[in-house]
């Protein structure tokens, strides 16, 4: 070999001297390969680095380079990964309480198990004609403010309401998102975090993914119980509790009026942050929606967080967080380091739907029809399953809350449901340590129309 030989001449030589060896057995020296392929040794360095990367020999320093045992070669066999047992230690994400079991449901599936509008229930003509107008703009494609362009924010801040400012507003990639930025936020990993008892499963992933611990306090018909509330902060030391005070998910309660002041001045006392997920303020049923509890809050204490995912459509993935303080300052830093703003381009298009008149007719006949689908499940179970009972009527939200008959086994239910060819969610799935009963969740806007709810009732009328 000619001293112009490159890297690549030399990978080709070495891949037909390990077709001759055997795994473990040692190839020649860089010293050796110099000498007798008249390369350099930055040539003989990239072509080792080349084969190892390829997984062809194993690297010892100090001792040489080996051939790899024919599992670590390209196209034979699995890979090895099971070091990575041992380098991801034990930080796993717990994805189970916001996973089907039972997997995806077979075509023509009614589905009650979802958390999303249907297709018929989505703004589906304004969002086009809001995306569109975006993606005109100029500056469309340019970068977004950290914290959320100045209009969206000032949207969030007048739904907010009180004394709420666009300069306490953060845009978040969705609700989600905005849950596991509070968490990592406030609290360090293996603190405890009270919620409510049972909640929304996709809080408690998101606690658990933190390495938060879930303490679960006591609701009754009027929400959480304030009295359990401050024995549960005295007990755990905890700094956090999570709630859903409007149409709660999944129970559809509404904290009272008198808890919501008791709640702020519990967790005033303990020095805590009460962190509100207000998902549920534009899925109301006509009637009057009340305040959110940041709304009333001049001391920093509760951090709101919204979306208008919920009320448009899963793809649009824009909500916001509200918070005062420093708690505001440390929310923004791990905005910038985790992906620096949400595209600008998506709170443009959010910007053009909730500032346009579609919006607000869509919101009055989004109360309209869900008010509607809730009557039309609630009478169809009442009729054909006499024996499971909708826990309360509800005001807003997307789902009802069954309690299935004592000793009844509410995993067993969803299996029987799907077999008649009903998708439902097991209320297991949204309590953080036993449930205390057999519960179903049962949703009423992921199907395509009433036709389907009460179609469905009389599937499970079979059970």
């Amino acid at each position: 070999m000619s001293d112009s030989s490159t890297s690549v001449d030399l990978v080709t030589t070495l891949r037909a001297l390990l077709r001759g060896l055997s795994p473990g057995d040692r190839l020649p020296s860089s010293r050796e390969l110099i000498a007798r392929h008249h390369v350099s040794p930055v040539t003989v360095a990239r072509a080792i680095a080349q084969l190892a990367a390829e997984g062809a020999v194993v690297t010892r320093p100090g001792s040489g380079t080996y051939a790899a045992t024919p599992r670590t070669r390209p196209g034979e066999g699995p890979a090895d990964t099971a070091w990575q047992t041992i380098a991801l230690t034990d930080r796993a994400v717990d994805t189970r309480s916001i996973t089907d079991g039972l997997g995806p449901a077979p075509a023509g599936t009614l589905l009650l198990d979802g958390g999303y509008l249907h297709r018929s229930l989505q703004p589906t003509r304004a969002l086009g004609a809001a995306l569109a107008r975006a993606a005109r703009r100029p500056d469309a494609w340019d970068r977004a403010p950290t914290s959320g362009l100045a209009a969206l924010r000032a949207v969030f801040a007048g739904i907010a309401g009180g004394g709420v400012t666009p300069e306490d507003v953060l845009v978040t990639a969705g609700g989600q998102s905005a849950l596991s930025m509070v968490f990592r936020a406030v609290a360090a990993p293996g603190s405890p975090v009270l919620v409510e008892c049972p909640t929304y499963p996709g809080a408690l992933a998101s606690a658990r993914a933190a390495g938060l611990r879930p303490v679960p306090v006591p609701m009754d018909d009027d929400g959480v119980r304030p009295d359990l509330l401050a024995d549960a902060f005295a007990m755990t030391g905890a700094r956090l509790f999570y709630c859903q005070p409007t149409y709660h998910n999944p129970t559809g309660t509404v904290l009272s009026a008198d808890r919501r002041r008791q709640v702020l001045d519990v967790a005033r006392a303990a020095g805590a942050f009460v962190v509100e997920d207000d998902f549920a303020r534009h899925l109301g049923h006509g009637g009057p929606t009340p305040r959110p509890l940041v709304a009333d809050d001049r001391d920093g204490t509760v951090v709101h967080l919204t979306s208008l995912t919920k009320p448009a459509a899963p793809s649009l993935r824009v909500g916001a967080l509200v918070a005062r303080g420093p708690v505001m300052e440390r929310l923004r830093a791990l905005r910038r380091v985790d992906d620096f703003f949400v595209p600008r381009p998506l709170q443009e298009a959010a910007l053009e739907l909730v500032s346009s008149p579609a919006w607000d007719r869509h919101v009055r006949g989004l109360a309209t029809a869900l008010r509607d689908r809730h009557a039309e499940l609630s009478a169809a179970l009442a009729r054909e399953v006499p024996g499971w009972t909708v826990a309360r009527p509800v005001g807003g939200g997307l789902h009802l809350w069954v309690r299935l008959p004592v000793g009844a086994d509410a995993g067993a239910a969803a299996r029987a449901a799907r077999q008649v060819g009903v998708a439902v969610s097991v209320g297991d799935r949204y309590f953080a340590a036993e449930p205390a009963e057999a519960c179903l969740r049962l949703g009423f806007a992921a199907t395509a129309d009433r036709a389907e709810l009460a179609e469905a009732a009389r599937r499970l009328g079979q059970l």
